[in-house]
């Protein structure tokens, strides 16, 4: 005999591969997610790459009064602006507030007095640090200025007979051991809000269809009438729900997985280890998420009298995964025991466990899939409940 909770979750499954809107919620948000990752995470690595490579035309105000640092910045690849006509440092400083500029050279009027004495010669390097995408550029003028400064006091030194290493009392090593996997966090590290999201995407005009819309339609009265309990009626629904969260969750895993295989990386020295058994792996991490996702929805919308009413509810809940990953981007949280039992949170940590190319820990797994699964529970016995009230029929 088939079971209740199967024959309803058959019959939503059905009605709602029918609506037009399912192939928003189902396509769109799958694959809408990855592509805009992909594009910005390729125009990010672009953007670096070029202006490592490309000749920096940058105003230079004073160039006459130190040939030599404009002849050791353009072996460098540091150029004059032709015609940039920028004068003074006043405008140097307005053309970099207006944009229209990204860094501005200022060479001081003393330069040519100061340089062959005792005194300190100064340049002026004008930047907005506002400005993210002109820090390379900026990194760039200022460390082949401060490189031309220690060769020349390093010759100095030289020429007096000193040894230049007794200016360096102490010698720091640096000694990275992030791996090329671990690095890709710092560009992969919102991989799970993605995942996320996606999932609750999958199944939000479901749920609110399910609960919200058949009170709108006043099509739930004379469903609450079949020989069905509420509790299967609303547990089939849910399992629909749930249904859709996880082909959701496939497709945008699939679109990652082909996505992220076609970004230049390894140009960053970092690599994306997310192959097809990682995203299998990743699958089964959030689907344990599925569960409370629809039930959580479920309940909210059971509160809603509209189709409308439901949406503008449910539209804040796809802000609460956010809210964890947020805090554990800030503090660098690493994955530990009581921070397991926080849903969402536990995904997140687990996912980026695997991004970095690190084994996983059982326990932590088994905590996270408990925890998500434990929420989902008393969350769907919640929605049981109320609609086991006569006021759902209100």
């Amino acid at each position: 005999m088939t079971s209740p909770i199967w024959t309803v979750c058959r019959k939503e499954l059905v009605e709602t591969t029918r609506d037009r809107r399912t192939f928003v919620s189902l396509l769109l948000g799958p694959l809408l997610g990855p592509l805009l990752f992909a594009v910005l995470i390729n125009v990010v690595v672009s953007q670096n790459l070029s202006s490592l490579d490309e000749q920096l035309e940058v105003p230079i105000v004073g160039a006459e009064r130190a040939p030599n640092l404009i002849a050791f910045l353009n072996a460098r690849g540091v150029h004059e602006a032709a015609g940039h006509g920028v004068t003074s440092i006043e405008e140097a400083a307005a053309a970099i507030a207006a944009g229209e500029r990204d860094v501005a050279l200022v060479i001081d009027e003393r330069f040519g007095e100061d340089f062959g004495t005792a005194r300190t010669a100064r340049v002026t390097v004008i930047f907005d640090r506002s400005k993210s995408r002109a820090a390379s550029r900026v990194e760039r003028v200022r460390g082949a200025v401060s490189a031309y400064g220690q060769q020349i006091g390093t010759l100095r030194l030289v020429a007096n007979g000193v040894d230049p290493s007794l200016l360096r009392p102490l010698q720091v090593d640096e000694l990275d051991v992030s791996t090329p996997a671990g690095r890709s966090v710092l560009m992969l590290g919102m991989l799970t809000y993605f995942l996320l999201f996606a999932t609750l995407m999958g199944g939000l005009h479901l749920a609110i269809d399910s609960t919200a819309g058949e009170r709108e339609r006043k099509s739930l009265e004379p469903l609450l009438t079949l020989p069905v309990t509420r509790a299967s009626l609303l547990l089939g629904k849910m399992a629909a729900t749930i249904c859709y969260m996880l082909a959701s969750l496939i497709l945008t895993l699939v679109a990652f997985t082909v996505a992220l295989a076609q970004m230049p990386l390894e140009q960053l020295g970092m690599s994306a280890s997310f192959g097809v058994g990682t995203a299998v792996t990743a699958f089964f991490i959030i689907a344990s998420f599925a569960p409370l996702g629809a039930a959580l929805m479920t309940t909210l919308a059971s509160f809603s009298k509209t189709y409308r009413e439901a949406q503008t509810y449910l539209s804040f809940l796809l802000l609460v995964p956010t809210l964890p990953l947020v805090f554990a981007s800030m503090m660098n949280v690493e994955p530990v025991p009581k921070l397991m039992w926080i849903p969402s949170l536990s995904q997140h940590l687990l996912i980026t466990t695997l991004i970095k190319d690190q084994p996983l820990d059982g326990l932590l797994v088994t905590l996270s899939v408990t925890s998500s699964l434990l929420f989902g529970a008393l969350l769907g016995w919640v929605a049981v409940r109320l609609y086991q009230r006569e006021a759902i029929l209100g």
